[in-house]
């Protein structure tokens, strides 16, 4: 089974939405990524439409709050059809049970519970941003171990982190735990406003779950073409 390549739709309308997905091939083929964006303009609606229509949808809202409030968010998300969505792992423990919890409480008894994804650092955040804007002593590295651990242990399905991270996680946190990671740039790419990034073939090899994709195919000539050779490229 291959894993999945997904598509982050970092649109904010459903017009622009409705002109990309076709670009992207047919609905069952195509796993995408919805965010603040799309969500904040668009509601829950449009999530629960493209769920119908076959879609596979990460919804990466990065819920972070006390754990009754994510909680009763979480019962919310459980009934669009997602397949993924995801906490800030700097929430804590209570907050990320209380995700899952609201996950397992409000999802349909015929439908997969949606998988909790725990943000661990975001990858636009450098070592200095780490150090001194979060004043955190722990090497990037640690940081993330310290995070991913700290999730897995308060029933997270797996961790957004960069690629760089993912073998020393999987020796550390376990192979039974989704690596899913965004910063994916194929050879060539400019690297925006990422700061530690990876091609799909480092992260085949490195050992992430599921990578993320965005600008690479969304703004290509051939979007369909693009996703279609990231695919064959980690897989």
């Amino acid at each position: 089974m291959s894993k999945p390549v997904i598509v982050a739709l970092d649109l904010d309308n459903e017009k622009k939405l409705n002109e990309l997905l076709p670009k992207l091939g047919k609905p069952e083929n195509v796993f995408i990524k919805i965010g603040m964006e799309l969500f904040f303009n668009e509601g829950p609606k449009i999530v629960k439409q493209l769920s119908e229509q076959g879609y596979q949808i990460f919804l990466d809202l990065k819920m972070n709050d006390i754990p009754n409030t994510v909680y009763n968010g979480a019962k919310a998300l459980a009934r669009l059809g997602i397949t993924y969505t995801t906490v800030h792992a700097l929430g804590g423990s209570q907050m990320i049970k209380a995700a899952k919890d609201g996950l397992i409480a409000r999802t349909p008894i015929n439908k997969d519970v949606p998988k909790l994804l725990a943000v661990t650092e975001l990858t636009s955040i450098s070592d200095e941003v780490l150090h001194d804007e979060q004043n955190c002593n722990l090497s990037m590295n640690d940081q993330v171990l310290s995070l991913a651990t700290m999730a897995k242990k308060a029933g997270a399905d797996g961790v957004i982190c960069s690629p760089l991270e993912v073998k020393n996680l999987r020796q550390k946190v376990g192979e039974d735990f989704l690596y899913v990671t965004p910063g994916i740039r194929p050879a060539g790419n400019a690297k925006d406003d990422q700061s530690r990034v990876a091609t799909p073939l480092q992260a085949k090899e490195w050992g992430s779950t599921a990578i993320v994709v965005g600008r690479p195919i969304t703004l290509a000539t051939d979007p369909e073409a693009a996703y279609e050779a990231i695919k064959k490229e980690f897989n």
